[in-house]
Order: C-alpha cells, then sequence, then structure tokens
C-alpha cells in the first residue's frame, strides 16, 4: 500500500508541475495570438475587433495572469480545451484531437511496439549466440542506423522507395484523397501503403537502442548463479533463455518501453511532418507555427498524461514482476 501511494503522489505532483509549466511557457515565448491573428487577417481587422474575436473563443489575453492559471487548471482538468485560435480557427480542440489521435496511435504506436518486441528478441538471441553471426552483424548494424537523424532517414526513404521507383510507396498523407475513410479494402490498403515509409523511419531509428540495451541486459543475466543453476539440472536452452534469463534481462526495459509509449502519444513530430501525416506530432507543429495556446495546452497535457501514466504501470509491473522492487519502494 506504502509503495501504491508514494507511486500516486509522485504522479499528482509531476502533473501539477508539468500543467503549470504547460501554462506558463507559450506566454513566454516569441509572439502572441493577436500578432498571429493580425497576420492571417492581413491587417484588416481593427485592434479591437481582434481582441473581440479572441474573447469570444475563450481566449483572454488582458485578463490577471493568475486568475487565467486558475480557469486553465479547471478546463484542462474537467476537459474543457477551448475553441482553436491558430489557422484551424474557432474549431474545437477536442475536435482537432480526436480527428488526429488515432493516426498517432495506429503509426507510431504499432511501429513502437514492433520496434521494442523485434529489438528485445534481436538482443536475446545476440547476447545467448555471443560472437555468432547475429551478434557480429545486426546490433552493430541497427545501432549505427539509430543514431541517423529521423528526418534524413524518413528522406532518404522518400527519395529511394518513392521517387526512383516512379512512386512505388506513397511518401506523404494518409491516405488517397480520392478514397472516403471506410472499412473497405481499398481504403484499409491505402492507409497501410502510406504508413509503410513513416513507419519504417522510426522502427529504423529506434529498433537498434532495444536490440543493443537487451543484449547488454542478457550478458549480465547469464552470469547469474540461478541461470548456471538451470544448466546444471539439464533444464532444456530454450526455457533457461526465455523463462530464466530474458524474463529477468527484460526488466530494465521496462521503463524505458514505458517512456516510449507515452512518447506514442505525441507521435514522431518530426516524421509525422517530413511526410505530412495527419497525426498529433504534425497538429503541434501547426499549434506552435500559429502560436495557438488552446491547441497547444491541451496537447501539451495530454502528452504528459500519457507520460506519467505509462510510467506509472511500469512501475506496478516491475513491482509485480520483481517483489525486491516493491520491497525498495
Amino acid at each position: 500500500m506504502k509503495f501504491l501511494l508514494r507511486r500516486l503522489g509522485f504522479f499528482v505532483l509531476t502533473l501539477w508541475a508539468a500543467l503549470t509549466l504547460n501554462f506558463f511557457i507559450p506566454r513566454m515565448m516569441p509572439g502572441s495570438p493577436l500578432n498571429a491573428l493580425r497576420a492571417r487577417t492581413h491587417n484588416k481587422l481593427s485592434p479591437a475587433a481582434l481582441q473581440q474575436m479572441l474573447t469570444a473563443y475563450g481566449f483572454k489575453p488582458n485578463q490577471n495572469w493568475f486568475v487565467q492559471y486558475l480557469d486553465y487548471l479547471g478546463n484542462m482538468l474537467s476537459g474543457h480545451w477551448g475553441i482553436s485560435i491558430g489557422a484551424t480557427l474557432g474549431t474545437p480542440v477536442s475536435k482537432l484531437i480526436g480527428q488526429a489521435l488515432p493516426w498517432t496511435l495506429g503509426l507510431v504506436g504499432v511501429a513502437t511496439i514492433l520496434a521494442f518486441a523485434l529489438g528485445s528478441l534481436i538482443g536475446t538471441v545476440s547476447a545467448w549466440r555471443r560472437g555468432g553471426k547475429v551478434d557480429s552483424i545486426l546490433p552493430s548494424v541497427f545501432v549505427v542506423t539509430s543514431a541517423l537523424p529521423y528526418f534524413w532517414v524518413g528522406l532518404l526513404l522518400i527519395l529511394v522507395l518513392s521517387l526512383w521507383t516512379g512512386g512505388l510507396l506513397p511518401s506523404d498523407f494518409n491516405y488517397d484523397n480520392s478514397l472516403q475513410p471506410s472499412f473497405t479494402l481499398p481504403f484499409i490498403g491505402s492507409v497501410l501503403r502510406h504508413a509503410i515509409l513513416p513507419a519504417g523511419t522510426i522502427l529504423i531509428t529506434s529498433i537498434g537502442g532495444w536490440i543493443l540495451t537487451m543484449r547488454n541486459n542478457m550478458i549480465t543475466t547469464l552470469a547469474e548463479d540461478y541461470v548456471r543453476m538451470g544448466r546444471a539440472k539439464g533444464l532444456p536452452n530454450r526455457q533457461i533463455m526465455y523463462g530464466y534469463a530474458a524474463r529477468n534481462a527484460l526488466l530494465p526495459n521496462l521503463s524505458g518501453f514505458a517512456m516510449s509509449l507515452g512518447f506514442v502519444i505525441s507521435g514522431s513530430i518530426l516524421v509525422e511532418y517530413v511526410f505530412n501525416y495527419p497525426g498529433l506530432g504534425y497538429l503541434l507543429y501547426n499549434a506552435v507555427q500559429n502560436t495557438d495556446y488552446p491547441l497547444m495546452q491541451a496537447l501539451f497535457m495530454l502528452f504528459t498524461v500519457a507520460v506519467l501514466l505509462a510510467v506509472l504501470l511500469c512501475d506496478f509491473a516491475t513491482a509485480w514482476l520483481d517483489p525486491r522492487a516493491r520491497a525498495k519502494g
């Protein structure tokens, strides 16, 4: 119970600190919603009309910051995230997020889980067959690819698999514009084809870290006494490899995986931008570009909650799998 209360207290305190920073940082950035709105209307509206328009959409720039902060906390926690005052002026923020969230979960979520699963498997096999062909080639190759920037890998894939091949794979958006969203084979096939390059970019640039970490954990675990005991008892290699070594070597990776799952909600901003993919990362980029405070605040809050929940669930999972962690608190 003490372990649970400590973790929940840390969750609440961190969430409050993140929400507070989320309120103040956008307001310290250069520019303002008023200037951005003036530029979009080509200075055709008077300052009074612009102020009135912002006020009508729930943004009150002349209000005391402390009053704004209290209103902001109440709105964030109650789900009243306001109206967009950026390029999507007048659209509810919740609607914009609802439209972009499924695309980010489908693309970045699946790619992240796949990278973790494949990376852990390759790392396990590499450590078990240390010095073999798999251990000599794959970890080194993927560690190099993981050091490459997201946008560079994305542009390279577009060049090789889209431009040089005459459009073999689509390089932008999430489905063909000629199709209507529906549960039909043509639409699903189009979505999958459009997801290959961005998902491949995420996979290539993230799998190396999982391989190297799992390999190092496995090498350390294979030297433990309980693994030697399993071998001495004549247990099958498969049981020792997965049931004894891999299960324990995976525990340190859970925290990193939880963080990765949390950051799935934010999407890979550069990947979504390069491929013009309409997910949350692309939405955040546009919100920052257009000084859209309500949309920025809602997105940052969503990202923060996702990461904190993922870490909290990871703590509980680690405590369940390893009672020593629960005893340490």
